[in-house]
């Protein structure tokens, strides 16, 4: 990726810069339109852009999996500290 090509008033470089605010939708409106703007003018960020895309979703889906699991989890020892200490006091 050529770091200095200027499409839609940011060069590649900034643009990468801006991909994490981006997929979290923390960019400034202006700055969203240039973004966009670029990503659409210059391939290799649109490619570069929507694999990094995939694999942050991805990793975010990963993330709430793990962290539904870990709450599961938590909800069954709870259960089972309540079942020995009913069984204790019973």
């Amino acid at each position: 990726m050529a770091s200095e090509r200027v499409v839609g008033g940011l060069t590649c470089a900034e643009v990468l810069a801006h991909l994490g605010d981006f997929l979290d939708g923390e960019l400034a409106p202006e700055v969203l339109t240039q973004v966009r703007a670029h990503v659409a003018g210059c391939g290799a960020c649109e490619r570069f852009g929507g694999a990094y895309a995939a694999a942050v979703t991805a990793l975010r889906a990963t993330e709430r999996e793990a962290a539904l699991d870990a709450e599961q989890i938590a909800s069954i020892v709870a259960s089972a500290a309540s079942a020995a200490s009913a069984a204790k006091a019973g």
